[in-house]
């Protein structure tokens, strides 16, 4: 699902986005409910910023990636941890591209989640290059989502890949 964002472009540095768990939900500006395999996932495009909240069974997880006044959690390049029963890991990077490069990639990943039932992004106002996206799916009992947040101003694209499940075994 592709929206145009109702809203001014504030979240203006890819810098200045942080990482936060457990937070209640913020006020969304597009939201895409999905179920998968059992999993309840809604995915919360705020502004230049992510929410996913996760329900399964009787567990629950939110993951928040802003611009979040007062947070002292930068966005960090990688985190494993137990969230309740489930395994939870995060990795983020940021993509530094050319004008014509970002350009590129940002239509490339636009068309990417507009048509994917598991997809959302929102674009702003003003650039058709401003925009948030997110692609959601479950995988051998986890799920896994991906998002882009893109900066234009700054050739700058973060992208996050986060993984969640219940923790399989080793084998011998």
């Amino acid at each position: 699902m592709l929206t145009t964002l109702k809203t001014s472009y504030t979240d203006t540095r890819a810098a200045d986005l942080a990482w936060a768990l457990g937070r209640e939900p913020l006020p969304a500006l597009a939201v895409l409910d999905l179920e998968l395999t059992g999993a309840r996932l809604q995915l919360r495009l705020l502004g230049a910023s992510h929410q996913v909240l996760l329900e399964e069974e009787k567990h629950s997880c939110s993951e928040t990636v802003a611009c979040m006044p007062g947070s002292s959690t930068p966005l960090p390049l990688g985190v494993s941890k137990r969230v309740g029963a489930w395994e939870y890991e995060f990795a983020a990077r940021v993509e530094t591209l050319s004008h014509g490069s970002f350009a590129g990639r940002a239509q490339e990943l636009l068309a990417l989640v507009a048509d994917h039932p598991h997809g959302l992004a929102g674009t702003f106002p003003g650039s058709p290059h401003a925009f948030t996206a997110m692609l959601a799916q479950r995988h051998e009992g986890q799920v896994r989502w991906r998002t882009w947040h893109a900066y234009p101003q700054e050739g700058q694209l973060v992208v996050t890949r986060t993984r969640i499940g219940i923790r399989m075994p080793a084998t011998r």
